[in-house]
């Protein structure tokens, strides 16, 4: 190391407008996402959507003055669609992240490194549904008990989360059918 270049950080350190002028060196990649730590940030983003579609069935009992379950229930479980849809979608268009995901320092991008569109966003939130929907859709075609479908649902799950080993990338496979991916945000500086 030359004299020189010992020098500069220490005059840096005397000069409070040397650090805006100096050129910061560049920042290292980003750790690989892990798929621990999505389905982490997965387990947080249950709890905390638990409570959104809590409010939002409220809301819906409340307005249509629903007395039991079965009044309206069809119309219900739309409503709560639309609303984890606006949820996931509003998040995902403005940012690319929830706060689970902010919690985590994830970030979900298109192709082109930016918070993904209205349409890819909308995509990936339909194809996020075929975490739960197969086995589901196999309870009434199988007649199966609920413990078989529950049993089965544990185990589409974990096969589905470790599909993501089978790319390269290890993006889950509603992440490969929406054009989309998540990536690690790094910890700014404070």
């Amino acid at each position: 190391m030359t004299e020189h270049a010992t020098a500069a950080p220490a005059l840096a350190a005397s000069d409070p407008n040397a650090s805006r002028a100096a050129p910061r060196e560049p920042a290292a990649p980003a750790a690989p996402v892990t798929v621990r730590r999505r389905l982490a940030a997965l387990l947080y983003e249950s709890v905390l959507l638990f409570g959104v579609i809590f409010l939002a069935g409220l809301a819906f009992s409340l307005v249509l003055q629903q007395r039991n379950g079965y009044t309206y229930h069809r119309l219900m479980a739309v409503w709560i669609a639309f609303v984890a849809l606006a949820y996931f979608v509003g998040f995902w268009r403005h940012g690319g992240q929830t706060l689970p995901m902010k919690t985590w320092r994830l970030r979900v991008v298109g192709p082109d490194g930016q918070p993904p569109t209205t349409g890819r966003a909308t995509l990936r939130y339909l194809a996020a549904w075929l975490w739960f929907l197969p086995p589901l859709a196999l309870h009434p075609l199988l007649n199966l008990t609920v413990p078989h479908t529950l049993a089965l649902a544990a185990l589409w799950f974990v096969l589905w989360a470790a599909s993501a080993r089978l790319s390269r990338d290890r993006q889950f496979p509603h992440d490969r059918l929406a054009g989309t991916r998540i990536v690690s945000v790094l910890r700014q500086p404070r």
